[in-house]
């Protein structure tokens, strides 16, 4: 019996066969010719670009922040820099995948690059940080519609049995950006101005525009309904929204309990049950809840958000470890982190090789890097002030190496178990809920990473210690370890310590050490925590089934259970 839904049919994978005429459902691209290979070459170099230019910015902005600061003032909002852009561009992910299905993904692909566009020359031109922090929020929205369509159109243009070396592609071009995003934005800041971090785009994004408004097929969307849940996405921004914004504040600007907290959690819990009574009603919803009754999509969105809880374990915290626990400098610790962002590169690109050319076991394929990752985080809770860079970066780089492989196995499984026209509501579901858990993540770690370096300090910190440090620094010094990443604080710890204590400088030496050994052992733990984490990721892969990755683009092949 074949099994059908009205927003997607999907496949029963219980004791499944490939009916032997393999029946073709009409998706949209089933009853076209398939794209000259020079033209679909030209195009995917222009999907490449994008989700590039998209994901460069990030890192290219993050390097000017200091220089950004220093030229608008407005220290205490300089993480709104990054927290609109982000926020922005992970509401309006599941937002454009919908409406992409409806309209094509061409117009959203012009229309995120019109807008990318807009935002950095408004952004480039901020006279002061709240215009700043406005403009990132619609760059944020331009970036997060083209990381959108970049993952959808892959699946637009290329057979699923195909799709696996494409998105290991994407996915290496996304750490690839990087590793060159922070020269390049420290150059262009250095030897001209902050404002050419945003600037930049202009050339970059002028040709990639003309490349979709050309080259990109004119195909109008494939959903069945052309009617916009405009209810659901209200509902969706105020769940959303609000959601990222205490994530970020939890544990960092404010308390997990602190009133601004608690209420923006508190709004986005009331908007999310109401967006899921709209989405049960709605007779064409933004994100129809019965799509992800599909077994192999469920499964595969779970991979996907226990994966994003630890996917920036390694790019925060090894740079705080390499800088505060081992002194090395930044330009040092930059270095050593790009090891492990090529690592992703490698294992994206290796491992979508391996799916396009092996009959697309995305299952196995997706266990053996989750294993992979597992191992390198294991080696990685090792780490301490007494380690060897040897033994850092190799743990490093087969850790990024087992997420890198992740990317394109999952992206696969999940668009390879819809219909064609939920294909894009489907690629991006999986990156907002990586969003999401990324999110999530890093501001749960981050916030247990305070805790556990105050607890730790207070642990190790000798008793003869305890007693010679004044109540009000003692208290700063167990939340705030910036000491080891500025040397020239040294002396105003010294300050305000009794000078009438003799052995004074031993006094800092112990304080220093301690620090650094505690904040090693703490990032440490939260190497635990992500090895707990992924365990549990490799544990749900077996629930994942495996299916045949179709061999035509736009084809879908129905199958049928005996």
């Amino acid at each position: 019996m074949s099994i059908n839904h009205s927003s997607g049919n999907y496949r029963n994978t219980n004791q499944l066969s490939l009916d032997k005429k393999g029946d073709d459902l009409e998706s949209g691209w089933g009853d076209r010719e398939p794209l000259p290979r020079k033209q679909s070459i030209i195009i995917m170099a222009g999907v490449m670009l994008a989700i590039f230019l998209a994901s460069l910015d990030q890192t290219i902005v993050a390097t000017a922040i200091p220089k950004i600061v220093a030229s608008l003032g407005g220290f205490d909002h300089f993480s709104w820099i990054t927290t609109s852009y982000l926020v922005a561009s992970t509401a309006i992910i599941p937002i454009v995948g919908k409406l992409s299905d409806i309209y094509g993904r061409r117009t959203f692909f012009l229309f995120g690059i019109a807008v990318f566009l807009t935002g950095s020359i408004l952004s480039g031109l901020s006279a002061n940080m709240s215009q700043l922090i406005a403009f990132r929020a619609i760059q944020g929205v331009g970036g997060g519609t083209l990381m959108a369509c970049a993952f959808i159109a892959v699946g637009d243009l290329y057979s699923p049995a195909e799709r696996g070396k494409y998105m290991g592609f994407l996915a290496g071009i996304f750490a690839l950006s990087s590793i060159i995003g922070p020269v390049t934005g420290g150059a262009l800041t250095d030897s001209f101005t902050w404002r050419w971090a945003f600037f930049i785009n202009i050339p970059l994004t002028i040709p990639i525009g003309l490349i979709f408004f050309f080259l990109f097929p004119k195909h109008k969307g494939v959903a069945e309904s052309k009617e916009i849940d405009y209810i659901g996405i209200i509902l969706l921004l105020i769940a959303v929204v609000p959601a990222m914004l205490g994530l970020s504040w939890g544990g960092s600007e404010h308390g997990w309990d602190s009133i601004r907290v608690l209420s923006s959690l508190g709004l986005a819990a009331i908007a999310s049950v109401l967006f899921i009574i709209n989405e049960l009603r709605a007779p064409n919803p933004i994100m129809p809840l019965n799509l992800y009754s599909n077994p192999i999509m469920a499964v595969g969105l779970i991979i996907t958000l226990l994966l994003g809880v630890t996917m920036f374990t390694g790019s925060v915290f090894m740079p705080l470890f390499f800088q505060g626990a081992l002194g090395k400098s930044a330009t040092d610790s930059g270095l050593l982190s790009t090891t492990m962002m090529l690592g992703t590169v490698f294992g994206a690109t290796l491992f979508g090789q391996l799916l396009s050319r092996f009959g697309g076991h995305y299952r196995i394929l997706g266990l053996i890097g989750i294993i992979i990752m597992a191992i390198g985080l294991s080696l990685l809770t090792q780490i301490g002030t007494d380690v060897s860079l040897g033994f850092v970066i190799a743990s490093m780089v087969i850790m990024s190496f087992g997420m890198g492989t992740t990317f394109p196995c999952f992206n696969i499984a999940i668009q390879n178990a819809v219909h064609y026209k939920d294909i894009g509501l489907a690629t991006s579901s999986a990156q907002f809920i990586r969003s999401i858990g990324a999110s999530a993540g890093l501001a749960l770690l981050g916030s247990l990473l305070t805790t556990r370096f105050a607890s730790k300090f207070m642990l190790n910190l000798p008793e003869s210690a305890f007693n010679e440090i004044p109540a009000s620094l003692l208290a700063d010094m167990k939340t705030n370890p910036n000491i080891l990443m500025d040397n020239s604080k040294i002396g105003s710890l010294e300050a305000q310590i009794n000078p009438l204590i003799t052995n004074k400088s031993n006094l800092i030496d112990t304080i220093l050490s301690v620090m650094q050994e505690s904040l090693a052992e703490s990032i440490a733990d939260i190497f635990v925590i992500a090895l707990v984490i992924t365990v549990i990721a490799a544990i749900v892969t077996f629930w994942l089934k495996e299916i045949p990755l179709q061999k035509r683009a736009g084809k879908e092949v129905e199958l049928r259970s005996k």
